[in-house]
């Protein structure tokens, strides 16, 4: 499963842009949205497991999303891509799925796990014994082996696919991990069933052979990406000391050590009722789907929240710039730190990102890709998370035989003008009715509006909230985007990443 492509693909369920969910909920109005006014069925469990239930019976389906609220910011070096390694690990069974004898799986685990143990011990000498790690290595892999002897693959998949399943996925980001399916609406039962299994019960079975996985992954979106090395390096750039800067999934070194049992206790203490909101969406009984959310989860033990992230990340008092050196196309990363969605500037600089990078009209777009023809490409997002304070990015690629110098450039002239100027009103107009735009489509996807009620109630604790901000949203001024651009889009507060194409020699 994707740590990445899952949550992609469901943007454009989504049917909003990204920036819609970047701007903090406001008070509450006297004239409600049409969102707001669904008929969401809300319950919490004695063990803190909230279930939002929104019935919709145009077509027999039902969409379920599970957030749990933990990321990648809940880990610290030694363990980063510890979540996302779960997302990995929690479609591998349970006690009862995915084996054909659980006992004699659990002995070979025991002797691997010994094994990975006196890895961990040989590879922290100061000069570890390069012929002894490659034994250990062979054994943990021939021990892997025989334990699959033991192994029903993918039955968890199997099982959900056979009763009409689509869809079955997962995405871990920086402060949730995601666990999503489509099902017929008379087979949703066995949603409850097979989730509360899971929740209860699972079995991280071929655990080395699945972080291999995993490692393989990173080199593909990351040590051999150019687009992935830019992106780490400029987040690692930017964020000096708060965990926003760390991978979601993770750095190499700490993937290649992760334990079975170091991942087994992280599951256990997070990934439980007290930090798991439900979203479920389609034709289906409210009462009957309350029944089976108290049958199938209550007794489950709550389990606990991760700690507070307590890290604040220093003010940034000059620029700063990293060059990442790749055999590719140049490409330029620009950031300046903004508030979290909280904050009473968020919607302006979400309305900015849209004034800028929104659609062919856009300031951007206009002058970079068709005017001065100096880009290929230019986007702009908040992230990488959204309960502390962002980087507002701007990402673009020159075309030949532009350079990410002039691009960098027309970006800061086209940023001072607006500065200067302001917004017309024309331009917040366009804005406002895109807004618009999306607060109609968004109704239109069970999936699409099953995450909208998850994301809303694990970030606001409110799934009103995201529905909120399309009328704070409309509210940004011309004067409210000059203010923000003025705060903060100065330069001692950007960092600059620029991919530079190196020497196929090696020589710089």
């Amino acid at each position: 499963m994707s740590a990445a492509g899952g949550f992609r693909a469901l943007a454009a369920a989504l049917t909003a842009t990204a920036v819609l969910h970047a701007a903090a909920p406001p008070a509450v109005h006297a004239q409600s949205t049409p969102g707001e006014r669904l008929p969401v069925h809300e319950i919490t469990l004695a063990n803190g497991m909230r279930f939002l239930i929104l019935p919709r019976p145009s077509a027999p389906t039902v969409s379920f999303v599970v957030e749990f609220g933990v990321g990648s910011v809940n880990e610290h070096l030694g363990i980063t891509g510890i979540a996302h390694l779960l997302e990995h690990l929690l479609f591998k069974g349970t006690t009862t799925i995915g084996t054909r004898d659980l006992a004699a799986e659990r002995r070979l685990f025991a002797l691997m796990d010994a094994a990975h143990d006196t890895l961990l011990g040989v590879r922290g000498r100061i000069r570890p014994d390069s012929a002894e790690l490659a034994r250990l290595r062979s054994r943990i892999r021939a021990l892997e082996d025989s334990a699959r002897t033991f192994v029903v693959s993918n039955e968890f998949d199997r099982i959900l696919s056979a009763s009409g399943a689509q869809g079955l996925n997962a995405t871990t980001t920086a402060e949730s991990t995601y666990y999503f399916v489509e099902l017929p609406s008379n087979r949703a039962e066995l949603w409850f069933a097979m989730e509360a299994d899971r929740m209860r019960n699972p079995v991280f079975r071929e655990f080395y052979t699945e972080r291999d996985v995993v490692a393989e992954e990173r080199r593909m979106r990351v040590e051999t990406s150019p687009g992935g090395l830019l992106y780490e390096a400029h987040l690692a750039a930017a964020y000096t000391m708060h965990p926003y800067g760390v991978p979601v999934i993770g750095y190499m070194s700490d993937i290649q050590t992760l334990s079975r049992r170091t991942v087994e206790a992280y599951y256990r203490r997070y990934y439980a009722p007290a930090n798991a909101v439900v979203a479920i969406v389609g034709d289906v009984d409210v009462e009957r789907t309350a029944r089976w959310a108290r049958s199938y989860f209550e007794q489950i033990p709550r389990g606990a929240t991760p700690p507070p992230v307590l890290a604040r990340e220093p003010l940034q008092k000059g620029e700063r710039r990293v060059e990442v050196v790749f055999d590719a196309e140049p490409q330029l990363r620009i950031g300046w730190h903004v508030p979290d969605v909280f904050d009473d500037d968020a919607p302006a600089v979400a309305v900015l990102s849209t004034l800028l990078t929104g659609g062919r009209t856009s300031r951007l777009y206009h002058r970079l890709v068709e005017e001065d023809r100096v880009a290929a490409s230019v986007f702009s997002s908040t992230g990488p998370g959204s309960r502390y304070p962002q980087l507002f990015q701007i990402d673009a690629t020159p075309v030949a035989p532009h350079t990410t110098t002039e691009v960098e450039d027309a970006v800061y002239q086209a940023l001072a003008e607006l500065t200067a100027e302001g917004p017309s009103e024309a331009e917040i107009e366009r804005v406002r009715n895109r807004i618009a735009a999306a607060s109609v489509r968004r109704l239109q996807s069970n999936l699409g509006l099953a995450f909208q009620l998850a994301e809303s109630t694990t970030l606001y604790g409110d799934w009103r909230a995201t529905f909120r901000l399309s009328s704070r949203l409309r509210a940004v001024t011309p004067a409210d985007v000059e203010r923000v651009l003025r705060r903060y889009f100065i330069r001692e507060n950007r960092t600059v990443a620029v991919l530079t194409r190196g020497d196929p020699e090696g020589h710089r």
